[in-house]
């Protein structure tokens, strides 16, 4: 058990310590504003007391996928390059739609 816990503990220092460095700390910035669409979901949608999704969700999925995609090009790491670059076409999509629909109701009120 002990060899374990030994183990465990060496790998995490591997992992989260003697590798930290600039990109490291890019990706955790990146993780926190991706993670951040959730919560301001999350806090409308209890608001509400039906699911919604805010604009303000597209906007912390378009920065903070963009973010982890610079991240994912710099770890050079194919699996999360290509969902990062897929998802950033739907964020950039969805305010596209967003911008549309505010633009013909401005339209209607006029």
């Amino acid at each position: 058990m002990i060899d374990v816990l030994q183990g465990l503990s060496a790998w995490l220092h591997q992992v989260f310590v003697k590798q930290f460095d600039a990109w490291v700390l890019l990706g955790f910035i990146a993780q926190f504003f991706f993670t951040m669409r959730f919560v301001v979901q999350w806090v409308a949608s209890e608001k509400a007391k039906r699911s919604v999704v805010p604009i303000a969700f597209w906007f912390f999925s378009l920065f903070g996928g963009g973010l982890l995609l610079v991240y994912a090009i710099q770890r050079q790491d194919p699996v999360f390059i290509a969902g990062q670059a897929m998802g950033l076409f739907i964020y950039v999509r969805n305010l596209w739609l967003i911008a549309n629909e505010r633009k013909a109701a401005m339209t209607k009120v006029d």
